[in-house]
């Protein structure tokens, strides 16, 4: 009985991951956040927050709390000092500039070593800046990323939510399948039923027969050497009376030819006084041969019993067996034919008792309530998103136009800078290179506190959220507070599953996903709900086992062979023995005449060539009648005595064990005939509850394939596994990641502005053309067409 496979449904593909990516800049932040947040999940923590609260405890949690957060308050610290001190001390160093001083005064104080030292705050403005270039690159191609990210989420999501409406509309599918698969056991129960003639009939005869086909075949096999023995017999008694029919037509034609020979060779005379006429008699004496009259007569009266017609008319009572089951179980018949319908309306109940809809239900409502939320705040958030976009790319063209500054200085200081120039003489180039410097540091100050509070704001919130799910989903620590119902509030996971006493277990069902294990296992339904109980049909089969414990199928009474016939068969297998045959045997061993009727032509063609011509002729004629007498009488004779001997042997050869098998036969046949008189009514009744058992296996079957199907192959939840993996992925990876990768970005150029202002600061100074002159006498800097004057240093007084 074939009941098929479960199919599993298609589903569509994963979330599509944006178009851009950074998995260096990733595991950097990633670092930078393990090394900020070693501390791992509060669990604990997070289990007093959802106890009733009293001070000491909420002072506790405080502490508990802030230990907890310590990295990210440390850091926090770190970005509001930046965020209050950059921007004082930017307004003291622009008023102290203002004042002369700070570098204020144009005037640079010439030296050795100012090429050297020029050309080394060039070097090091030019990496700072490219280090803020690189910052601000992966800061805007972040920046990027988080937006489509932030659009693809709504897509990916509903992809995600589409494979779970696939998934749980898979269910009732399946446990219709398994449903109707029930029509199978059914149908074939129902032909069972309907063909329970030649069912239960042939396993009826079938068990008969095992008994009765020895029996009956040891009798026919007797009947038929009977008449084997008949046909012997009677070609003996036919061939005797053959054999002495010629044996008096050829005794007279010998006869009459001796006495013409004798006349023939007493006118021969004393040339022929030799011949001797003798062998021209029979010395066989046919009348002799044993008359089988007795023996034929016995055997003929079995054959004309009709034992064999008897015989096969227990044959054709066995095949009436059918009928006569199909007619006599009708009853039975229609009432298990109703028990199998009640049988299919329980079956067909399952659908609504199987605990597997009510989570796809429940399940179900949830996936539609978070589908349509997603679709309600999609355009809010993808609006918000842009604007996000818009601001986060200013700050990041911000942080460009600090560079742009310092790269415009770094190229056009050098360009008009002429070594042999003194510093109030430097060209208009040059001092522009200096003057980009300066506005660079400008810029520096005033955007670098809104860098660092765009920084510790996503900072803040999106390291937290990425160490408290993420990280802790990855370690499996969130498994732990999912176990926990109660933790989260409003989320109640058996509630959801609509299981009752709150046995779900989240990280062990995840895992059983993971192993693409049957929603009943995962779950565990067994300890809630019974299938043994759900698919329990022993009433409705106890009620056909009653029926048919009430049925009584009479059959035809099976006689192999009654008194007369045993005593028929035993006296025909005692008087059909043979006579004795021993003489007859020894005259068939010898010639038919007494003489050779050849030699004794030869020896009469012989004296006709030594005697004269008056008998001569005669003798030729004499033995020529002898030769065609000879070749008549082997013709007629030998076929005869061939079959004769034949026949003998044959009858000696089976008649001598005929009545040992014959009694043989009746003892069998008597056994037979005692086992059905005591075992019919028996075998009929194992038969049939052999027949009802069959009949039971069809829905054992079922039953045990429904309940391995139900906890092995339906509602395979390797599809809730991966989409609590593409939520990860799309929070973590895509969005998270992102996010993370952006405040990163964005605070390593924060970090590098300073160092960026205080190079530019002093890398100006080279550049910009100055007010004062500074004379000294080593003009170690000057060109060598200049070593020879020696320019005073003035003094000042103050």
């Amino acid at each position: 009985m074939e009941l098929g496979n479960i199919s599993q449904p298609v589903y569509g593909p994963g979330p599509e991951a944006p178009g851009s990516s950074t998995p260096g800049l990733v595991g950097m932040v990633h670092g930078f956040l393990r090394l900020v947040q070693p501390n791992a999940l509060p669990i604990e923590l997070i289990a007093d927050f959802g106890q009733p609260p009293s001070e000491e405890a909420i002072g506790e949690q405080v502490q508990e709390l802030l230990l907890y957060e310590l990295g990210f308050l440390v850091c926090m610290a770190i970005g509001l000092l930046f965020i209050i001190l950059v921007p004082l001390v930017g307004c003291c160093f622009c008023c102290c500039r203002c004042c002369g001083n700070c570098g204020g005064r144009m005037y640079q104080k010439q030296g050795r070593r100012m090429g050297c030292r020029r050309r080394a705050l060039w070097a090091s403005v030019l990496l700072v800046s490219a280090l803020l270039l690189a910052g601000d690159v992966c800061a805007f191609v972040s920046n990027t990323r988080f937006s489509q990210a932030v659009c693809g989420t709504f897509p990916n999501v509903n992809n995600t939510l589409d494979n779970i409406h696939t998934y749980l509309a898979s269910i009732p599918q399946q446990i219709n399948f398994i449903i109707d698969s029930s029509d199978v056991p059914l149908g074939h129960a129902n032909r069972s039923l309907q063909d329970i003639g030649p069912s239960l009939g042939g396993m009826i005869i079938s068990k008969i027969r095992s008994s009765t086909d020895g029996a009956l075949g040891s009798l026919q096999s007797l009947l038929q050497e009977m008449e084997m023995l008949v046909a012997a017999f009677g070609s003996i008694a036919s061939t005797r009376s053959r054999l002495e029919e010629l044996q008096s037509n050829y005794s007279q034609r010998l006869a009459s030819l001796r006495d013409g020979l004798n006349q023939t060779l007493q006118r021969c005379g004393r040339p022929c006084d030799s011949v001797s006429l003798d062998g021209l008699a029979f010395s066989a004496n046919f009348s002799m041969i044993p008359g089988v009259e007795q023996q034929l007569e016995a055997l003929r009266d079995v054959s004309r019993s009709n034992i064999e017609a008897d015989l096969e008319e227990v044959n054709n009572t066995l095949d009436t067996t059918p009928a006569k089951v199909q007619e006599q179980s009708r009853d039975v018949v229609t009432k298990a034919q109703d028990q199998l319908g009640l049988i299919r309306e329980k079956i067909r109940s399952l659908q609504e008792q199987l605990p597997l809809l009510d989570v796809e239900e429940s399940v179900g409502a949830f996936v539609d309530n978070t589908t349509s939320v997603l679709e309600e705040y999609r355009e809010p958030i993808i609006s918000l998103d842009g604007l996000r976009w818009s601001v986060c790319a200013l700050l990041c063209c911000m942080v460009l136009l600090v560079v742009l500054c310092n790269v415009v200085g770094l190229l056009l200081g050098p360009l008009g800078l002429k070594e042999s120039v003194l510093p109030t003489q430097r060209s208009s180039l040059s001092n522009a290179g200096g003057n980009f410097f300066m506005a660079g540091v400008g810029f520096g100050f005033i955007f670098s506190w809104l860098l660092m509070l765009l920084v510790l704001i996503p900072f803040m919130l999106g390291g937290n959220i990425y160490m408290l799910i993420c990280e802790s989903w990855r370690s499996q620590q969130l498994f732990q507070l999912l176990d926990t119902p109660g933790l989260i509030p409003g989320f109640n996971l058996s509630e959801l599953l609509g299981q009752e006493g709150g046995t779900a277990n989240f990280s062990e069902m995840y895992r059983q996903c993971q192993r693409d294990a049957a929603l009943w296992q995962t779950l565990q339904l067994d300890q809630s709900v019974s299938l043994d109980e759900l698919l329990n049909i022993s009433q409705y089969t106890g009620e056909i086992s009653m029926a048919f414990e009430k049925m009584n199928i009479t059959l035809s009474p099976i006689l192999l062979l009654n008194q007369s016939q045993r005593d028929l068969l035993l006296n025909a297998s005692r008087a059909g023995q043979p006579p004795d045959f021993t003489p007859t045997l020894e005259q068939l061993d010898q010639n038919v005449t007494q003489g050779s009727l050849l030699d004794l032509a030869a020896e009469l063609e012989q004296l006709a060539d030594k005697v004269g011509t008056n008998v001569k002729e005669d003798l030729k004629a004499d033995a020529r009648k002898l030769r065609e007498l000879d070749k008549e009488m082997q013709m007629s004779l030998s076929r005869l005595l061939q079959s004769l001997k034949e026949n003998i042997h044959a009858v000696q050869s089976r008649a001598t064990q005929l009545e040992a098998e014959t009694k043989a036969v009746l003892d069998k046949a008597s056994e037979t005939q005692e086992f059905l008189e005591r075992e019919t009514a028996n075998i009929t009744k194992n038969e049939t509850w052999a027949f009802l058992e069959e009949l039971f296996d069809f829905f054992e079957t079922y039953i045990s394939w429904a309940k391995s199907r139900l906890m092995g192959d339906v509602a395979r939840c390797k599809p809730i596994a991966q989409t609590l993996d593409n939520v990860e992925a799309i929070t973590c990876d895509y969005i998270l990641d992102s996010l993370n990768a952006f405040w990163f970005s964005l605070g390593w150029c924060t970090f590098f502005l300073l160092p960026s202002i205080i190079l530019a600061v002093r890398l100006a100074k080279f550049y910009r053309r100055m007010d004062i002159d500074d004379y000294r006498n080593e003009a170690l800097e000057m060109p060598p067409t200049f070593n020879f004057y020696k320019i005073p240093r003035p003094s000042t007084r103050h």
